[in-house]
């Protein structure tokens, strides 16, 4: 009981003290600063500046050869027949690195015998050797020189014409992380 009188004796005691802080001291003198700020000061915006005319614009396709024409296309075609048509052999017994995709694969060493360079081939956590001649990816690719930093790869594949077109392709040392 007597603890109950005290805390209510130390709470009537600081009661006035904390209701002091409330007090309007210095707002007043806060309030006319404000005043006297927004009465001086200007906001200042520059004007926008006029939007540029628009001109449409107008195609015009007067003597020009038309994009789908069929003959544009026949033209094409005949370029192609003429260029003396690669053809692959499809016949051929299939190696095992054709069966994997040419982005699966790493290059990660050669190994060099005397007389023969060998690139070393990663896919799928196993190991291959390639030499120069060797068929690898999926897209009929040739190996045609191995060098310390990469496989040079010439790979036969089909154009939207359905000519047989080379495209190069190559497999760079890839860096080791330690």
């Amino acid at each position: 009981m007597r603890r109950i009188a005290m805390n209510r004796l130390i709470f009537s005691l600081l009661l006035p003290v904390v209701l002091s802080g409330c007090g309007d001291g210095g707002v007043q003198e806060l309030s006319q600063w404000m005043k006297d700020v927004r009465q001086h000061t200007r906001a200042s915006i520059k004007p926008l500046s006029e939007p540029k005319k628009f001109e449409p614009f107008t195609y015009d396709a007067k003597g020009r050869e038309d994009p789908y024409s069929p003959n544009k296309l026949a033209s094409a075609l005949a370029k192609a027949r003429k260029s003396g048509g690669i053809q692959p052999d499809l016949d051929r017994r299939r190696e095992p690195l054709e069966s994997y995709p040419l982005d699966t694969m790493h290059m990660v060493g050669t190994l060099i015998k005397p007389g023969l360079t060998y690139g070393v081939l990663q896919v799928d956590k196993s190991i291959f050797h390639v030499k120069v001649g060797n068929y690898i990816g999926q897209n009929l690719g040739r190996v045609m020189r191995i060098t310390d930093s990469a496989v040079e790869i010439v790979e036969t594949v089909q154009d939207a014409s359905g000519e047989w077109v080379e495209r190069e392709a190559k497999l760079e040392l890839q860096e080791t992380q330690k």
